[in-house]
């Protein structure tokens, strides 16, 4: 036998019977490298999935690895990208692999499974020993239509030669469509909105990705709309009855079978109850109802929901490999449960139901367990319009939050914002692809399928028999199903969310970087309250309202320039000091400033810094802030980098000696001075507090975020950066301002 797709779900199963209950057959496994992997390896790695566990106990592991060795071959090879010379003695051929995805840009979903299918089978057509070709499909390929649907081939008039070169040629039409200047203009409109302060370099790289993006949700709605026009619900669906028509015509002179299965799932009672390789169509579902995610189903009660359990899959190949049809006439067979044991939306909606009432997930947020919602199948419309308001919902709170104050309270409504967002991206996603699946009335007769379980002997129909009417839905989705699709969302309850104690910095030379910001990371003030307390520490009290004023119609200014850039900002507040004596300055920071700028320092922030010290990191401070204002912390660092005010004739000016390193200009000094200095990025840390210091935060290994405001916490989030809270014990700005007065 030769098998593809041996990696996956079905071709796992097939290939463990095959080796534990076959043992005069020999088989050959086409697979591509992956990665760094080779085809002999990958091979090699199947005998260590759970699938082979039952067969290696039984066996023993020396056996069941030379059994392997003898009787499996392995060809490097990809049927989307050149088949490779095939062994002349192969005797039936299975091919299992496809993409399993619905909604694959167009170009990829043609190639896997309809270029694929057109360059193995005429490789296999060319073979001297004429094998029987089992070809495995989905019983979907009926498309979007009601009624029975007959084993039989598919009526349709669609050439599938003229869709796969349309389909192939999409990607380049595409392409050439992103770079047109309205959709460049739009993306880095979208991209400056959200990456403007982090620096141009990143808002380009933001655009870039955005057009990648729309490349390929274009290239998604061709395959969708595609389908769609010609009566399939998704181009999985489409590629695959495409598929069967190549299948058809290239091997016309072998034996070909066609086997339809209809939702695969876990096993019933091979390998062993509750198998299960990776997330299929019914289980991001199952699990999304018993998290308290789904609280609606856009499908009908009396709706069937074809589930067939992956070992009647395999038992009902084996037997239809064995059994071949005469060349030129190809036989059809559909593995399905809705034509003679229907499992309807409302018992799939009972059991899960009472399943995860009497099993409840975990909750990791709240503690406890979840409580399950109550399904009322209101129907798809309405659930349509609940999800609209949702997202706009959703939408406008994340708007206002990325204006808001960097505070607890704004992260926590971020946290829950990111929550709910992710939640209707989920709901909205499966919503869209399973839709149509949920309204498609349809039955799959298996009337010649049930006529070749028949026809096996009493013992193999025990063993391994495919009639779906023997399954009992009660005991296979309560006792079976649900239990091992959701083992993966059960941990002990000492392991849920409790609070692990921060890991020692590994010790290191110089050569690892411990990068810190200042403002709002270090110290909890900025560069307008340090100039605030400078210019009320030396005068009277009666000139503060007047000092109050100037800066309160200063700070719409301030405020319009710090969205825009943190430059900007920077050269347009430190204006403020121009004329200030330069010498009177850095006397106020000895004397006044330095005990106030300690007093609003974060006590968890300096142990942080001494303790990379301690751990023979080199310390980097970069700021900013005026130098003069650095003073009181320069002893905790090895380099400090800090904006420099110039001086003329003893005076401020008001005007920089340089740019001041923001945004990029960050990440950009860092990796010039870990080159110079034989540093390792890559095992460095920085800790930053606002947007802007993105830049530098992903120039390091070990990113943190403190207390950061709402663009990069929500950016720390996503990219499952550490996240810290320092300055809790850090004196306020009103006690500090008081401080000033005495």
């Amino acid at each position: 036998m030769l098998l593809t797709g041996a990696t996956g779900f079905l071709g796992q199963a097939l290939l463990e019977r095959l080796l534990s209950d076959y043992p005069s057959t020999r088989v050959s496994l086409l697979i591509r490298p992956r990665g760094g992997t080779s085809a002999a390896e990958r091979a090699s790695g199947l005998l260590r999935k759970p699938v082979f566990n039952s067969w290696r106990e039984r066996v023993g592991e020396a056996a069941a690895e030379q059994v392997f060795a003898d009787r499996v071959r392995t060809i490097d090879g990809d049927v989307t990208g050149g088949v490779p010379d095939l062994p002349s003695d192969v005797d039936t051929v299975v091919h299992c692999a496809s993409t399993v995805s619905f909604d694959p840009p167009v170009d990829e979903a043609f190639r896997t499974n309809l270029s694929g299918v057109n360059a193995l089978y005429e490789a296999v057509a060319a073979l001297p020993s004429a094998p029987h070709i089992v070809h495995v499909s989905t019983a979907y390929v009926g498309g979007a239509k009601k009624g029975v649907v007959p084993e039989a081939s598919l009526e349709h008039s669609v050439d599938w030669r003229v869709e796969l070169e349309a389909a192939l040629a999409a990607r380049q039409d595409v392409e050439r469509s992103s770079r047109r200047p309205e959709v460049l203009r739009h993306a880095l409109r979208e991209a400056g909105r959200e990456n403007g302060k982090a620096g141009p370099q990143t808002t380009a790289a933001a655009a870039e990705e955005l057009r990648r993006e729309w490349v390929t949700k274009r290239l998604i709605d061709y395959g969708l709309m595609r389908a769609k026009s010609v009566g399939w619900p998704d181009v999985y669906t489409f590629t695959k009855a495409l598929g069967e028509r190549a299948a058809e015509e290239i091997a016309h002179q072998l034996p070909l079978s066609i086997v339809r299965p209809a939702i695969v799932e876990s096993a019933l009672e091979h390998p062993y109850p509750g198998w299960i390789d990776g997330f299929k169509m019914a289980e991001p579902l199952i699990l999304a109802y018993g998290r308290g995610i789904l609280p609606e189903f856009p499908g009908s009660h009396d709706g069937i929901l074809d589930i067939v359990p992956v070992d009647i899959v395999t038992n009902a190949l084996l037997a239809v490999a064995e059994n071949p049809p005469t060349a030129g006439t190809p036989a059809y067979y559909h593995v399905g449960s809705g034509s003679r044991n229907p499992f309807t939306f409302g018992q799939m909606y009972d059991s899960v139901r009472a399943y995860f009432t009497e099993h409840p997930l975990p909750d990791p947020d709240r503690g406890g367990a979840i409580r399950v919602p109550e399904w009322t199948f209101p129907g798809a419309r309405r659930i349509e319009r609940l999800m609209r308001t949702g997202e706009r919902a959703v939408k406008i709170s994340e708007s206002a939050l990325l204006h808001m104050p960097s505070t607890e309270r704004t992260r926590d409504w971020m946290t829950k914002t990111h929550r709910q967002k992710r939640q209707l991206e989920f709901l909205r996603r499966y919503a869209d692809l399973y839709g149509t699946y949920t309204e498609i009335e349809v039955i799959y007769s298996d009337d010649r399928l049930l006529e070749l379980h028949r026809a096996q002997t009493p013992e193999r129909q025990r063993s391994a028999g495919f009639d779906t009417a023997v399954i009992d839905w009660w005991h296979y989705m309560v006792e079976v199903h649900y239990p091992a699709v959701s083992q993966v969302m059960r941990r002990p309850a000492s392991s849920r969310r409790v609070p692990s104690p921060p890991k020692p910095l590994p010790p290191a030379g110089p050569e690892v970087l411990a990068v810190f910001d200042m403002e709002g990371t270090l110290i909890a003030s900025n560069v307008i309250e340090t100039y605030l307390w400078s210019r009320l520490a030396e005068r009277p009290l009666s000139a503060w309202p007047g000092e109050f004023g100037s800066l309160a119609r200063s700070l719409p200014r301030y405020f319009a320039a710090e969205r825009r850039d943190r430059g900007e900002f920077l050269r347009v507040s430190l204006r403020r000091y121009a004329g200030a004596s330069e010498a009177e300055f850095r006397r106020l920071v000895d004397d006044r400033l330095t005990d106030l700028l300690l007093r609003r320092a974060a006590p968890d922030a300096l142990r942080q810094v001494r303790k990379h010290r301690a751990a023979g990191h080199r310390t980097v401070l970069i700021t900013g802030t005026i130098e003069q204002l650095v003073e009181p912390i320069r002893d905790l660092f090895d380099v400090v980098i800090a904006s420099q005010l110039q001086v003329r004739d003893g005076r401020f000016t008001g005007y920089l000696e340089m740019p001041p390193l923001v945004g990029e200009a960050r990440a950009a000094w860092l990796r010039r001075y870990a080159a110079a200095n034989g540093c390792d990025l890559g095992a460095s840390y920085a800790y930053g507090d606002s947007f802007s210091d993105r830049p530098l935060l992903e120039a390091v290994g070990h990113p943190v975020a403190v207390s950061p405001d709402p663009r990069l916490f929500r950016h720390a989030r996503q990219k499952h950066w550490r996240i810290e809270h320092w300055g809790t014990h850090a004196r306020g700005p009103i006690e500090t301002l008081l401080e000033v007065t005495r």
